[in-house]
This record gives structure tokens, sequence and C-alpha cells, in this order.
């Protein structure tokens, strides 16, 4: 088996080994009949890992660093191993010329594995890969992200880099800029209207919607909780807005208010030809057309009179004219309610005015205005639905018809007053 040994020079990087051929050391070679060397560097694949330089001796190989230096030993240690060579270092004697060595495809420097060789006229060069840089004999990965090429932000990678956007951002074809994103146009979650910004969009809603938490659904606002005054009588929420509706016997006019129907002009009553309609808020009454009773007699279609032929009447109105009317509920007090006039007045006569019956309460009184008319008060505010019948009576009192003994007369005017169930 063949012998090596290694010694350092006075370079720490240069390894040397020395390889004793048995041909060469022993002067009965010839008669050995010995067998051709094999070429373990050659016909093995990968022999030796890594860094590590495969070097043919003979009857064997060996792994050293790519630094080592292999001197073959000879009979003469001083003599020169090699053909002396006149061409400079890097270079070989080609006939007359001296041609440059490649080392690269020789094998024989010292670069790398991850790095790649590049021939010199007399020399080599190892150049490291796209995205690193020669540190001494290393490679050393370049940090790209140090030079701000993304707009973003960079994240860096072995021998690379690569740019990434900020949310609501892609990059655009240089693969280093950050372009908006239209995320309206790509199925942004907003239940209603989508607005694209800068980075982001915003979500907005109809009228009558509300933008929830979650800043993307929309929900509807409960218009009728704000205000019991949006409408007269009753609100209605509905999906994005709100309606106001009218009570039976009420039409909606506007948008809020309502408006009693009077039904005895559109006809929508069962009042028989007997009787007369008598509209009233949010309904209609239908009265008798004679009202007159005994001993009243009909003079009109509501106006009573007692004969004064009848012994009876001396001590009754003389005549009782009927009258209707509609109040609503709740209605501001004092209130005038009802003017009473007198039609017809004798030369000298003196008239008062009063509440004769119907008023028991005491929810009602009389305001003389005039010798010839008088206002009915509402004095309490009152709830329908009611109904009231006030007889107000003018008493008449002359002075002049003294002598006859008739000084003093009166009228009634029956007024019916109903009162709607609500306060419009």
């Amino acid at each position: 088996m063949a012998h090596h040994s290694s010694r350092e020079n006075k370079s720490p990087s240069l390894l040397l080994a020395l390889i004793i051929n048995p041909e060469q050391t022993s002067p009965f070679a010839d008669h050995l009949n010995l067998s051709s060397d094999i070429n373990e560097c050659e016909t093995i694949p990968d022999a030796c890992k890594g860094e590590m330089k495969c070097f043919n001796h003979y009857g064997g190989y060996l792994c050293l660093p790519r630094s080592a230096s292999v001197i073959a030993a000879s009979e003469s240690p001083i003599a020169p191993t090699v053909p002396f060579n006149p061409c400079p270092v890097g270079y070989e004697s080609h006939g007359d010329s001296c041609v440059d060595v490649d080392e690269c495809v020789r094998h024989e420097h010292d670069c790398q594995p991850s790095q790649e060789c590049i021939n010199t006229l007399g020399s080599f060069t190892c150049q490291c890969p796209r995205g690193y840089r020669k540190v001494g004999t290393e490679c050393i990965d370049i940090d790209e992200c140090r030079y701000r090429y993304c707009q973003h932000r960079c994240v860096n990678v072995p021998g690379s880099f690569s740019c990434q956007c900020e949310p609501g951002f892609q990059l655009a074809g240089n693969n280093r800029s950050c372009i908006d994103v239209n995320e309206c146009e790509m199925g942004a979650p907003c239940s209603q209207r989508c607005y694209n910004t800068y980075g982001t969009f915003l979500c907005r809603c109809d009228q009558g919607y509300e933008l929830g938490q979650d800043g993307f659904t929309c929900n509807d606002i409960d218009e009728c909780s704000f205000s019991s005054y949006l409408c007269q009588f009753q609100c209605v929420n509905e999906p994005g807005k709100f309606s106001c509706v009218c009570p039976e016997g009420y039409q909606l006019q506007g948008t809020r208010t309502c408006q009693d129907i009077n039904e005895c002009e559109t006809g929508e009553h069962q009042c028989t030809d007997t009787q007369t309609c008598v509209n009233i808020h949010g309904r209609y009454q239908c009265v008798d057309n004679d009202r007159c009773q005994d001993p009243y007699v009909q003079v009109s279609d509501n106006r009573c009179v007692c004969p004064i032929i009848k012994p009876v009447c001396r001590d009754l109105p003389f005549s009782v004219v009927h009258r209707y009317m509609s109040i609503t509920s709740e209605r501001t007090v004092p209130s005038d309610v009802f003017q009473i006039q007198a039609t017809s007045v004798s030369v000298g006569a003196y008239n008062t005015f009063r509440i004769r019956s119907g008023d028991d309460n005491g929810d009602f009184y009389i305001r003389q205005i005039n010798n010839l008319s008088a206002m009915l008060v509402l004095a309490r505010s009152v709830s329908g639905p009611r109904e009231y019948t006030l007889d107000l009576e003018m008493v008449s009192i002359n002075p002049l018809l003294n002598y006859q003994g008739s000084h003093q007369s009166s009228s009634v005017l029956r007024l019916s007053i109903y009162v709607g169930q609500h306060a419009f």
C-alpha cells in the first residue's frame, strides 16, 4: 500500500502531500511485474465529498483540501518532479508558444461548489451566484431590502428578495410597486353601497338605514321609535322608511296628518230618507227629520213650535231649534264652541242666555256677547266618543209688553254635540 505524509509550509493555507511511487523507489520494480495503477479519481463518481479534492496515487487515492499541493517522491528529493515549464504560472508550453491553462475545465481550482469558476488569462476567479457577494472565499447573501427596492414591504430570501403590499394593494407589473385594489369590483361585503378609497373601501347605506358595527351590514332605522310626533295618529315602520296610517273614518292627508271623511258627502252612509246624515269626527250619525215631541209641532226641518193655544205651552219655551256639531277630544280649554245668535227680537226686549239642561257636570258655560248673541264655551277638556244634548235658552223680557201680561218669553236651541274619539 502506498504511504503519504503531509506538512505545512510557510503559508498556512497550503497543504503539501508527499506521494511515494514504488516504481520509483524500488530498483527492482521492473522485475516485480506490477500491474498498472487505476485512477480512482476518474473512475469513482464523487470520490471526494464537499470541499475536498481527489488526488490519485499508486494503488489508491487521497481526499485533501483544494488548497493542498501534491509532490511526488523521487529517488532524489532535490530533483524536480515535473518537467521544466518555461511558461509563466497559469500557462503551459505548446510547441514554441505558451498557452493559457483552463483551470476550470481541468478542475484545477479551489472554487466552492456554490461558486462558478471563471477562467482568466494565467489564472481563474471564483464568482458567487446572483444575490450573493464574496467575502474572502465565502459567498454571503446580499440583503437587497436594505436598498429599499420595494414600495411597501420587502422580504429577503437567500440569493434574492420579494416585495409584498399592504392590505388593499397588489403588486404592479414591475413586482416592486403597489397599486390600489378596487375592492368594490372584487366583491366587497357591503350590503348596499360600496365606495373604493386608496388602500381600502367604505360601506354606506341607503336612506332609512344605518351602518352596523361590523361596518358592512345596513340595518333598518326604526324612525317611529324616534318621536311620537312623526304621525298624527300612528307610525308604521317599514324597511328603509316609515308610513303614517289613520283610524277608521279618516283618510291620510299628505303624508302625516289625518282628515275626517265626510260620509254624508261621499254617500258612504246608511241613513234613510226620513233621516238626516250628520257628519262627526271619525263617523256619522243618522237623526230623524221630525224630532218634535208633544206638545211641539214641526214647522220646518229643524224647528219645533209649541202653540200658545195649548195651556201647557205657557210654561214651555215657544220654539225649539235643533242643531248638530262635532268637536275633537282633549280640546284645549277654555274653548269657544258655538255662537248663539237671536234671529228675531222685539223692540225694547232685553235678552239673556243660559244652559237650560244637558250640562249636569258643568263642562260648559255661556258667555254673553251682547243683547243678541252669546258664546257656548267648553270649560273642561273632554274625551270621546261622547254625546251631549244641551238646551241653550234665550229669555226675552220686554217691559213695553208688560201691560198685556206676557212680558217674558223664551226659545231654545237644542244643540247635539258629538265628541270624537281622537284629538283630530
